[in-house]
């Protein structure tokens, strides 16, 4: 009797082995994996470690984690792992010394490839798109652009030392202003006046949605990105991420379209108009082709917003928690303000080098309570690598826990306590030899923490961002008394949740130190409103 190969494959017996046997040899493979890997919590079939991952504030359960498993461990969303990295060593030898295996980024569907259409620089995976983007962003970043960054920085910061004089109390909104205007001038050439602006209500929107679609587990399709090419009409979901992406795309060649037609005007009518970065990038590719369509150029310059505003604005509300809950820091800063540049004017750039603490107060500042607690968006490995004997997949995803790095006990005794003594200058070799009880282990990275990224996926901005961090701390604390509410009890743990995070909303005590003081600022801010001329305010 002739017995047909269909029959026996389509047979009920050996469609019943192969659904035993595909998920065994799935469950066999991911346990040789999970083996090798760097230890971690023992992950359940199939959802992995997702029921042990807690919804708030994940980045406390990962610091319990690495004092239990060590500085390297691996935790399991589903099928996919995730390597935690919780000691700034670690992090420096995998992402920036291997940096060609772990430049990547995790395959987001939602945000990437729905929102942006693969158009943001954020979330672009290492090659060729993104080694474009990067490089034309850098135009704005380097050692010569900064320097031509410091006047707006300054006059900025004295208009914000003014602006606290009239209303103390809106000073959280005050420092919004402050860095939302430096970036928008850096990237366009146009300040921010207030933050009722069309254009700053806008990019905080659109900065706020993104933010929402990065949630795991939120999308289906993150598991599942063949769902992504599902009917729009079958999908209201990813109807409705579209009709965001594209009002964000067109907000974004609004303000590229603004910038040419300040060009135009200036050829025709002599104008002098502010140098910017999409100035720069237009006049660029007047000359040379750039591979990019019109809307994924305009998203290189609108990159800065989401990279330095609210961060920068976010860090600066951490510094006045830690003045009001560390008084002591206050009066060192005071003292040497005082003694270095006196009651007859504010600090500029310029005195920067003679004003140690203070530069080390911004280090702290952001050591202290990161930001990107979680290191910013993640890193992916696109090659198999082997790190002390444990085997890391390529596909892995790469999260530096920027909490458990930068409060690390044996790089930063006494980590909770604010303390910018511990960044007065000391050589990487004098620590190296004699490590301090105030000091602790070196850090491996020159600035002594690592709260801007690591390797080619650092921040972009971080050397703008520092910068604007200087000179506005440093004006401030010059001339004001930053000082706790009599009898309020504040919470230094208290912070927002997100990838992002700010102190929660608290009150305190700004008050100028003299009518000296007073005078200087109000002197100084005619000087500052001639530089701000140049950069044509949004008025929408």
């Amino acid at each position: 009797m002739a017995i047909h190969v269909d029959s026996i494959l389509w047979s009920p017996y050996v469609l019943l082995s192969l659904l035993v046997a595909i998920p065994t040899v799935t469950f066999l493979h991911d346990a040789w994996v999970w083996y090798r890997m760097p230890p971690g919590p023992t992950p359940l079939p199939l959802v992995g470690n997702k029921l042990q991952l807690p919804k708030s504030q994940p980045w406390l359960q990962f610091q319990k984690w690495s004092k239990e498993y060590g500085p390297i461990f691996t935790i399991w969303i589903g099928r996919k792992p995730t390597v935690i990295i919780s000691d700034p060593v670690v992090a420096a030898e995998l992402m920036e010394k291997r940096s060609t295996k772990y430049s990547s980024r995790p395959r987001m569907v939602a945000m990437g490839e729905i929102l942006w259409d693969g158009a943001s620089l954020l979330v672009q995976p290492y090659g060729k798109e993104w080694s474009v983007r990067r490089k034309l962003l850098h135009q704005a970043m380097t050692p010569k652009a900064l320097r031509l960054y410091k006047p707006i920085q300054t006059a900025e910061a004295s208009r914000l030392c003014c602006q606290l004089l009239e209303t103390p109390n809106s000073w959280e909104k005050l420092l919004e202003r402050y860095t939302s205007s430096i970036v928008f001038s850096v990237a366009y050439g146009h300040r921010i006046d207030s933050l009722n602006a069309k254009v700053i209500r806008q990019r905080f929107k659109f900065m706020h949605y993104a933010s929402s679609l990065n949630v795991p587990g939120k999308y289906l399709v993150e598991s599942f990105p063949i769902l992504q090419h599902v009917p729009d009409v079958l999908a209201p979901w990813k109807a409705e991420i579209k009709r965001h992406g594209k009002e964000e795309a067109t907000a974004n060649m609004k303000l590229v379209e603004m910038v040419k037609s300040d060009i135009a005007r200036a050829n025709t009518q002599g104008d002098e108009i502010a140098n910017s970065l999409c100035k720069q990038l237009l006049e660029l590719r007047e000359r040379e082709s750039i591979p990019l369509s019109d809307r994924n150029f305009s998203y290189v310059p609108a990159s800065l917003f989401g990279a330095g505003a609210d961060t920068t604005a976010s860090t600066l509300c951490t510094a006045f928690l830690a003045l009001i809950t560390h008084p002591e820091t206050l009066h060192a800063a005071h003292e040497e303000l005082d003694s270095v540049i006196g009651p007859d004017r504010t600090p500029t750039f310029e005195d920067e080098l003679r004003l140690p603490y203070i530069r080390a107060l911004v280090k702290e500042v952001l050591r202290w309570r990161p930001v990107a607690v979680l290191g910013g968006t993640p890193h992916a490995s696109t090659e198999d690598d082997i790190y002390e004997g444990y085997f890391i997949p390529a596909g892995t995803t790469v999260l530096g826990n920027s909490w458990a790095i930068n409060l690390n006990e044996e790089y930063y005794p006494n980590p909770h306590r604010f303390n910018p003594s511990r960044f007065i200058d000391t050589t990487l070799a004098e620590k190296s030899t004699n490590p301090t009880p105030e000091t602790g282990k070196p850090h491996p990275a020159k600035t002594g923490h690592s709260s801007f990224g690591w390797g080619r996926r650092i921040c972009p901005g971080a050397d703008l961002a520092t910068n604007s961090l200087f000179i506005a701390l440093a004006k401030l604390l010059w001339a004001y008394d930053i000082k706790p509410l009599k009898g309020v009890q504040y919470d230094i743990f208290a912070y927002t949740e997100g990838f992002n995070i700010r102190p929660r909303k608290f009150e305190c005590e700004i008050s100028v130190r003299s009518q000296a003081h007073k005078e200087v600022l109000e002197r100084e801010l005619a000087d500052a409103e001639r530089v701000l001329e140049r950069f044509t305010p949004f008025r929408e």
